[in-house]
């Protein structure tokens, strides 16, 4: 792992976690193209992520204070006993926005269960389903492109057609939770763009979708990263604490800037324009793939 390297793989975590275009693909391809490969790399891509959680926090740092602080509340009142699911479904229209955002994002995340399901020889679904990001072609990845720019595209046309709601509702919580799950499973299909279409598509509101989506993404980054550092062997690692902190520093930066470029971008209506981006990217990668395959059997 050079410095060089780092500072590009930060780049890319840090633009593409946020901008909908999908970190994960974007990763693989960078590897790909550099031929970055190896317990380094992996271990990296873990370590990105804390840049981008930090974004997160930077970005939303007020919203994430109000939410935990909810959440210290409505934990008091379960153990009062002043809860309990008929209550909640009685009196939720009088709960605070912080509230009823809590319950969504519990909604929200009961679809990623999926992945812990056993499926035999000790593994469970998500280890399953880590073939299509750790083999040597981008041919899932340029498959994943093409489905994310479809629902880019839906959720925009979506979004132009009706008039938003406020905010959200179970059913939109857990479709979009549903939809977190699939972009969890395939790289190339971006978790932010999936979630935001989502709600685009369910009528909420774009400024609360982008709110919600990026503050939804924490658990499940945070999830992310445990389950794939138990898979990554850190001895013998050649990876220095100038280039983790050079990686972490340079995705957070990114990091910032993504998620305000998605803001005004949403404003002008040009979300549909990732779309045609991530078209164009599948097409790359396919195109790559089948050069490279060209080159083999010609150089054979």
């Amino acid at each position: 792992m050079t410095y060089l390297k780092a500072i590009i793989l930060g780049i890319v975590q840090g633009l593409t976690e946020f901008l909908p275009i999908s970190s994960s693909g974007h990763l693989s391809v960078a590897q790909y193209l550099m031929g970055a490969v190896g317990e380094d790399v992996l271990l990296m891509n873990v370590l990105l992520h804390l840049g981008t959680l930090a974004a997160v926090a930077i970005c939303f740092w007020k919203d994430l204070l109000a939410l935990i602080k909810e959440a210290c509340l409505f934990f008091v009142d379960v153990v009062k006993g002043k809860y309990s699911f008929r209550y909640i479904k009685e009196d939720f229209a009088k709960m605070n926005p912080n509230r009823k955002m809590l319950i969504f994002f519990v909604i929200s995340c009961l679809p990623l269960l999926f992945l812990l399901l056993p499926v035999g020889g000790g593994e469970k679904v998500m280890d399953r389903l880590s073939v299509f990001s750790t083999d040597d072609s981008i041919l899932a990845e340029g498959f994943c492109f093409l489905v994310t720019g479809l629902m880019l595209l839906s959720g925009a046309r979506q979004a132009g057609s009706k008039k938003p709601k406020k905010e959200m509702d179970g059913y939109s919580a857990f479709l979009v939770g549903a939809a977190q799950l699939f972009a969890a499973a395939f790289p190339g299909v971006s978790r932010s763009g999936a979630t935001i279409s989502t709600g685009l598509m369910n009528e909420i509101s774009e400024d609360y979708m982008i709110r919600y989506s990026f503050i939804l993404g924490v658990p499940a980054i945070l999830a992310a990263n445990v389950s794939e550092l138990k898979s990554v062997s850190v001895t013998g690692t050649t990876l220095s604490f100038g280039h983790i902190a050079v990686g972490v520093i340079v995705a957070a930066a990114a990091g910032v800037g993504a998620i305000r470029l998605l803001k005004w971008l949403m404003k002008k209506n040009y979300f549909k324009y990732f779309a045609y981006y991530c078209f164009a990217a599948g097409v790359f990668c396919f195109g790559t793939t089948a050069l490279s395959a060209l080159i083999l059997k010609i150089g054979g």
